[in-house]
């Protein structure tokens, strides 16, 4: 086999590299995870870059997983796909990253090249796509290997808010590029989130920056409908009764929405989405749907509606990070809990009891000059 000389941080052998182990979060099957030995990664590819884990977080979708409802993720996988690091190994081919610099790892890994990355969807990279924590190991980890370094990381300044900085990796750019993009939110419109978690929330801050008229956030719960209020939207509706449809309609005078953003990946969410639509309206759906959902043609054929899906391509990450840099965006209002990687089973244990723990999102940090890590805060 040809050895590929890297460059690294501590100047350690590839093979050196290899053998060592680090600590990760596996997936071992619906229901079932745990924080445990796993090989430390090396350079496999031209192109790769190894970087050590200083800051990361649990998505919705990794909660989606671990439900079963993806089953590219098979047991054995790292977790994770969103992360701030330290270089610390790069492969031959690499020429805009070194050891040593700070990061962002895009959730989507992109070649840049092949047909798909050059219409701009890079989440349909032929060599690469959201992989991490998906088809390969992910970010809830020590370290984590980055096909093609180059196009898929992004330098971070020193003094950057990594709390910030870290909702770039996911959960800004697929709530921008899913939601507020695929659903062509216009000034004066009217809009509807349906979920108030942390990717309707981040949907909401990047909807107001194109002055909508209203925007109306729907959720059963009480505590993140306040919460979405602080963050701008218009009206909260609780739809723990059931009635959420008929007081969106009550709102809009009979007329319905302009956009309707679904942020939750259950079949109710996507009705309520699909009920509450104006004539010409937009449905944009975000969330990962585990299930069947029933499409009612049979109202909707008539009403010059579009309905887009989308995976994040994340294009539109330089953007949101001259966004956070001059204050206009501040994500890092989404974080809730606080914990160091080791702890992240408890992390995990938060994320997943939302509503009982009022956790929107969970910062895991781990020093960025060794492997200490105690819990800070929850």
């Amino acid at each position: 086999m040809r050895r590929i000389e890297v460059t690294t941080l501590d100047r350690e052998p590839t093979d050196a590299a290899s053998a060592a182990t680090m600590k990760a979060l596996i997936y071992e099957g619906p229901g079932r995870r745990a924080w445990k030995d796993a090989p430390r990664p090396a350079v496999r590819d031209a192109g790769d870059a190894v970087v050590r884990i200083t800051t990361t977080t649990i998505c919705g979708t990794d909660v989606h997983i671990l439900k079963g409802d993806v089953p590219t993720v098979t047991p054995g996988r790292i977790l994770g796909h969103e992360g701030i690091g330290i270089v610390d190994a790069v492969g031959p081919a690499v020429s805009r990253f070194r050891a040593g610099d700070r990061v962002l790892i895009s959730c989507v890994s992109a070649c840049g090249t092949c047909d798909l990355c050059r219409r701009a969807m890079y989440s349909h990279c032929r060599t690469g796509g959201w992989i991490l924590g998906n088809t390969i190991d992910g970010t809830q980890a020590e370290y984590v290997r980055t096909p093609h370094a180059d196009t898929s990381l992004y330098h971070v300044p020193a003094d950057a808010d990594a709390e910030a900085l870290v909702m770039l990796s996911d959960i800004l750019p697929t709530a921008f590029e899913c939601g507020v993009l695929n659903g062509k939110v216009q000034p004066g419109d009217t809009v509807a989130i349906v979920g108030a978690g942390p990717i309707g929330l981040a949907a909401l801050l990047t909807a107001r920056l194109y002055s909508p008229a209203a925007i109306l956030m729907i959720d059963v719960d009480a505590n993140r409908l306040q919460l979405s209020r602080q963050f701008g939207a218009t009206t909260g509706i609780d739809n723990s009764d059931g009635t959420a449809i008929d007081r969106v309609m009550a709102l809009t005078n009979g007329a319905g929405v302009d956009v309707a953003i679904e942020a939750v990946g259950v079949p109710a969410s996507f009705d309520i989405c699909q009920s509450i639509l104006a004539p010409g309206g937009r449905l944009a759906n975000i969330g990962v749907h585990g299930k069947p959902v029933t499409l009612h043609l049979e109202k909707l054929w008539d009403r010059n509606i579009a309905i887009t899906t989308r995976l994040v391509d994340t294009a539109a990450i330089p953007m949101l990070m001259k966004l956070v840099d001059a204050g206009t965006l501040q994500p890092a209002r989404l974080v809730t809990h606080r914990f160091r990687l080791e702890h992240i089973m408890k992390a995990y244990d938060i994320f997943s009891s939302a509503a009982q723990e009022r956790a929107l999102k969970v910062i895991l940090t781990r020093s960025p000059s060794d492997g200490s890590s105690q819990e800070v805060q929850s």
